[in-house]
Order: structure tokens, then C-alpha cells, then sequence
């Protein structure tokens, strides 16, 4: 079975590469999680704190969060009320809802089996000499 990876607008700030690929999902899982942990945010709130969190190896693109947002929303996973930001401006703030709670729950539980899966292949795999990678 093919594992097909999908870039979700993250930017990896390594010289290695422009873009990076993460699974399918993971977009849904770090803004759910986000709001879990915080609370209501606003869209450039949940970019900034995924930024924070992953030591700003994440850049996050707009282009991809807001429709990422909406269709979250369309699910039911998110709603959104409009509200002022810190500066004062009109802003739509999001929060998660009890069926994001347990998407939220489902997504977490499929990202652990992946990320097992893939400690089982780099753990069993030998390096050129023979020997077991760490």
C-alpha cells in the first residue's frame, strides 16, 4: 500500500526544501488541538501559535488556513462568532465544538498509529554497514 503524502501549506524552513510534505489531516489536527489548548482564536492566532509551537519550523500559509477553516466549519467541527481583535479590528474567531472534540480525539489516535507505523520501518531498517539505525 502507497502512502501518499500531501503538502497542506506548511513551509519548512530548511535549505533542503521549499515546501514540506506532512499527511493528509495534519492541518486539521493542529488547529483543533490549537483551539482545544486556547480557547477561541482568530485565523492569524491559530497560524501564529502553530508557528510558536513548532519553533517556527512551520510557517503557516494563509491561502491554505482559511479554506481549511471553512470546510472545518462545514463539518462541525469549528464554529465561528465575529468579534475585535487586540487591535481592535473586526475579526472572525473560531472555537472547537464538541464534535471537533472528538474528531480531534479521532485524528490524534490516527496520527499515533502512523507515526508507530513509521518508528517500526526506522527502527528495523540497517544502515550500509549492517548495523541498526537508532
Amino acid at each position: 500500500m502507497e502512502i501518499r503524502y500531501t503538502p497542506v501549506g506548511y513551509q519548512m524552513k530548511d535549505d533542503r526544501a521549499g515546501k514540506a510534505d506532512v499527511l493528509q489531516g495534519t492541518l486539521v489536527l493542529l488547529v483543533l488541538r490549537t483551539l482545544e489548548a486556547l480557547g477561541p482564536l482568530h485565523g492569524y492566532g491559530i497560524a501564529r501559535r502553530i508557528e510558536q509551537i513548532s519553533e517556527e519550523l512551520l510557517q503557516l500559509n494563509q491561502g491554505t488556513l482559511y479554506p481549511a477553516l471553512l470546510r472545518m466549519e462545514q463539518e462541525g467541527w469549528i464554529t465561528s462568532k465575529w468579534g475585535p481583535s487586540d487591535n481592535n479590528r473586526k475579526a472572525k474567531f473560531y472555537s472547537i465544538s464538541s464534535s471537533g472534540r472528538k474528531q480531534l480525539a479521532r485524528e490524534t489516535k490516527d496520527w499515533e498509529r502512523m507515526r508507530a507505523t513509521i518508528d517500526r520501518f526506522l527502527g528495523s531498517i540497517p544502515d550500509a554497514l549492517g548495523d541498526e539505525l537508532p
